[in-house]
């Protein structure tokens, strides 16, 4: 049996690590954690570069505890350009009771499948994608006949997905030990979800 404690304080240790304004996420996630044990986890952080060239840093937390999923997310919003202008973070957090999780999925990228070897070779990359029916993402676009001289509005066609939550790492960008670490809480969400009554 892992030991909850031990759990909690590299919980604490990864936030700390990754030098995002660790007293600000490492206090929205241990609020919204509350008394309950950290099961597994996972830290990702990285950075973006928007149209102004600017760089746009952003940190992603999940924690698993014996009754939820814990999602938090932090942006950094760099200084507007007035003097003595700083930038500021944006935090928020969700918990979300395994009950409400409608699917986990796992996408894994495996060069050279033929030599691919159970338990041994690791994937090069992992996407993550969880989903509790919060958000969804809807795609639109005219409707048309088919006719290409037909002028008539047949308005509007599209598709409406899940989009809850997508995370990916890979092996080149932040390592081994990440692929791993995000396949381990992929389990561990995974088997804690097919438990009806949480």
């Amino acid at each position: 049996m892992r030991d909850t404690r031990t759990t909690a304080v590299g919980l604490r240790s990864a936030i700390e690590r990754s030098g995002y304004y660790p007293g600000l996420v490492a206090d929205a996630v241990f609020s919204a954690l509350g008394a309950e044990a950290v099961v597994s986890y996972v830290v990702q952080s990285d950075a973006l570069f928007d149209p102004a060239m600017e760089v746009r840093r952003h940190m992603t937390v999940l924690v698993l505890t014996p009754s939820r999923l814990v999602y938090s997310h932090t942006d950094e919003n760099p200084a507007d350009d007035e003097p003595g202008a700083r930038p500021q973070a944006e935090t928020s957090t969700e918990a979300v009771r395994f009950s409400r999780i409608s699917s986990v999925a796992v996408t894994r990228v495996v060069p050279d499948p033929a030599s691919y070897v159970p338990g041994v070779t690791m994937p090069t990359e992992v996407v993550l994608t969880i989903g509790w029916n919060v958000l969804s993402h809807v795609e639109l676009e005219p409707a048309h006949c088919g006719d290409e001289n037909c002028e008539a509005d047949h308005g509007y066609t599209g598709t409406i997905t899940a989009d809850d939550l997508t995370m990916r790492v890979s092996e080149a960008a932040d390592g081994e030990e990440a692929v791993r670490q995000v396949l381990d809480f992929a389990v561990a969400l995974t088997e804690a979800t097919t438990h009806p009554g949480h």
